[in-house]
């Protein structure tokens, strides 16, 4: 970066590369795959706690629950989820991939961009704990602990068709959920 620039403007630099290297990642999801990221986590998270209620779901993933109902109406219309009533109690939904579903994880990608992700396991352990501790102050010191995340990072991006906005945020699932994803706005109207 250029000498002239101060501190917090080298920051924010950083921040804007990171935020563009993540709004085309997720670009790439929606164009190859068909899906946003919070529709590939909400099928991981489905597939690892089925069947599942769509609060225990909202839950695992930092989601709140509106976004989350919007993002399983969508997956239900393309065949991906299906919810059926608990026999036990009639008030409870209970959530489970379909076939279809199973077979788009097998062979959803990564929702980390490829070369991160190599990089990334090229670090010792304690390099890849320090990158999440450094994450987690970012966030922390952005006041954006409290926001709605989804485990996984991504920015702002504009559907070219709807022009809807999505937010993400990704954390590595080898940090486990102990990371406290920073940012998520997942809009109910496009996911």
């Amino acid at each position: 970066m250029p000498d002239d620039l101060t501190l917090e403007a080298q920051i924010l630099v950083a921040l804007r590369r990171i935020t563009r290297a993540v709004d085309l990642r997720s670009r790439a999801l929606l164009n190859d795959y068909g899906l946003t990221a919070p529709q590939l986590t909400t099928l991981h998270a489905i597939n690892r706690l089925q069947p599942v209620t769509a609060g225990a779901v909202a839950d695992a993933i930092h989601l709140g629950r509106p976004t989350l109902t919007g993002i399983l109406n969508r997956l239900e219309s393309r065949g991906l989820v299906a919810r059926s009533r608990s026999r036990q109690d009639r008030r409870v939904v209970k959530i489970r991939l379909t076939d279809e579903g199973q077979s788009i994880l097998k062979n959803a990608p990564s929702l980390l961009q490829d070369e991160f992700l190599d990089e990334l396991t090229k670090l010792k352990k304690w390099e890849r704990t320090q990158i999440l501790a450094t994450l987690q102050r970012i966030a922390d010191m952005m006041n954006a602990t409290r926001l709605e995340a989804v485990p996984v990072l991504s920015s702002e991006l504009a559907d070219a068709v709807s022009g809807d906005t999505i937010l993400h945020l990704e954390a590595s699932s080898e940090f486990n959920n102990s990371a406290e994803p920073a940012s998520d706005m997942d809009n109910p109207g496009e996911d």
